[in-house]
């Protein structure tokens, strides 16, 4: 049924799980499988962060790059050791919501299954904080599946 899954992962209790539930899709449907983490820059997309900032916005983007790589790289072993050879996207939401973001890449990587966690925020918090999960699944064109926390 799926032929490319795209799971979006961020650094959370979540990560595992998500990561777990992608992967058993994936082989069951023989689909390809890509990692995408979203860099949230829209901070520093902001002209007056650049004074505040001790260091050069370009050496903190470059840093953000790189750790998200390793943070991909990281994941991808369990992926791997389950016998699937991963795609890895890291992916920027400077001028975006994340959330846009994640659907755009799902949609430019021609996913039909969108897999990410969603963290069960209610009331206050989610007023504030919002959903990034709720955002994905009015703006995808694909099929979303959210794992929830347990």
């Amino acid at each position: 049924m799926y032929k490319r899954i795209l799971v979006a992962i961020d650094d959370s209790f979540m990560t595992q799980r998500v990561l777990a539930e992608a992967t058993a899709l994936a082989k069951a449907h023989g689909a390809a499988l890509c990692i995408a983490h979203a860099i949230d820059e829209t901070i520093l997309a902001h002209s007056n962060v650049e004074s505040l900032a001790p260091t050069p916005i370009g050496e903190v983007e470059s840093h953000l790059r790189q750790a998200a790589g390793a943070f991909l790289e990281k994941a991808a072993e369990s992926v791997r050791a389950q016998g699937l050879t991963p795609e890895l996207k890291v992916v920027d939401s400077e001028k975006k919501h994340v959330s846009e973001i994640l659907a755009d890449t799902a949609e430019a990587w021609q996913a039909d299954l969108l897999i990410l966690g969603t963290h069960g925020r209610r009331g206050l918090e989610r007023l504030f904080v919002g959903s990034v999960a709720e955002r994905v699944v009015r703006r995808a064109t694909c099929s979303v599946l959210l794992v929830r926390g347990e």
